[in-house]
């Protein structure tokens, strides 16, 4: 479509015999058949003085076809419309994609990380629910690195992950290199049918020290909430109180790595499932670490799962370096207490702040 060009209709000259007219007789006048015809004096084109020879270009006595002026010299895609290829772009980079895939013409790494899957299909599934109903505002993006490895640490809340997929929407879609977060993830994320894969396909992996060492070595962007199930599982009432960090195993392994850590608090999420109680008996049966009672669920049945639309902030802070430590410091249980305090203060005090900054759950 772009390299059509517009063919203006013309007289008989401009077609096959080109630079031939065909002569053609009638009676002008009553004028009998050879008799001479008088001569008038043509006016001169416009802005042409008496005497000076046609423009170039322009042959005398000659009218521009109908409909404007020839226009094949123009530049290749002008008067097209912008979007005029965009369709079918979509519809064939869809069916490359879809014949990648049926051909298996496609790359995962060791963790079964899929990129072309995740930018392609799982990002534009996960990314209207971020832009539009959690509406999330990213702050502090340029404390994280532009490559190289980097340990993202990050509460944990709202009864359902989404706030590990929102971490990562915002991450790839705010990074001016559009970097992706791998995620470390509890072993019952990877116990669950169907989300098994669709975790191992955007990059996540288990949540262990030595597959974080191994993708923090390798420069990827790594992420984990040391809460775990006490950050997502807690009560209402105890919202934006952070919990217990673990034995301080993520610090170990940036030590190791010699990636700095970067502090992320999340501000929204706490709201979207408001946790008014537990079934711990009804948990245990099912093998779940807790089950979720809240004003809409289990009550409204399938309409209670819905989250509710809150206002979202994600605040990365300052990087904390540790590659000035000797390779040693990984062991010294003082110094990965200290720096998980640190880390752990770091992102209280800043949803404090954020928290004195909101307007409203909802805006």
């Amino acid at each position: 479509m772009a390299d059509a060009k517009v063919i203006p209709f013309d007289d008989d000259r401009s077609r096959g015999g080109a630079g031939k007219v065909v002569p053609r007789r009638r009676l002008v006048n009553g004028r009998r058949k050879g008799e001479p015809v008088a001569v008038r004096e043509v006016a001169p084109l416009p802005g042409q003085q008496d005497g000076e020879p046609p423009a170039a270009g322009r042959s005398q006595g000659r009218q521009e076809p109908q409909g404007g002026p020839d226009r094949s010299d123009r530049p290749e895609g002008a008067d097209v419309p912008r979007d005029g290829g965009g369709l079918e772009r979509r519809v064939a980079s869809g069916l490359a994609f879809l014949r990648r895939r049926l051909t298996g013409d496609y790359e995962v790494d060791e963790f079964g990380y899929d990129k072309e899957l995740t930018d392609q299909v799982l990002m534009s599934l996960v990314r209207p629910l971020a832009e539009k109903y959690f509406r999330v505002e990213v702050k502090g993006i340029e404390n994280i690195p532009a490559d190289g490895g980097a340990l993202i640490v990050a509460n944990h809340s709202g009864t359902l992950p989404l706030d590990g997929v929102m971490l990562q929407v915002a991450v790839h879609d705010n990074h001016p290199q559009n970097r992706h977060l791998r995620l470390l993830a509890a072993d019952l994320v990877f116990m669950l049918p169907v989300v098994n894969e669709l975790a191992r396909k955007a990059g996540h992996t288990l949540a262990c020290a030595e597959d974080a060492q191994r993708l923090l070595e390798a420069g990827e962007l790594v992420g984990v909430m040391p809460e775990g199930f006490k950050g997502i599982g807690k009560p209402f009432s105890e919202r934006y109180k952070l919990q217990r960090f673990g034995r301080g195993g993520f610090v170990s392994t940036a030590l190791r790595a010699g990636t700095p850590i970067v502090p992320c608090s999340i501000v929204g999420a706490e709201e979207i499932y408001p946790m008014i109680g537990n079934a711990k008996t009804l948990a245990r049966l099912l093998g779940f670490p807790y089950f979720p009672i809240t004003p809409t669920f289990p009550w409204l049945g399938p309409l209670g799962a819905v989250p509710l639309p809150t206002k979202w902030t994600i605040q990365f802070g300052e990087p904390i370096p540790t590659d000035g430590y000797p390779p040693e410091a990984a062991d010294d249980p003082m110094l990965m207490f200290n720096l998980t305090d640190q880390v752990r203060e770091q992102i209280q005090h800043t949803l404090y702040k954020l928290l004195v900054q909101r307007r409203s759950v909802f805006f």
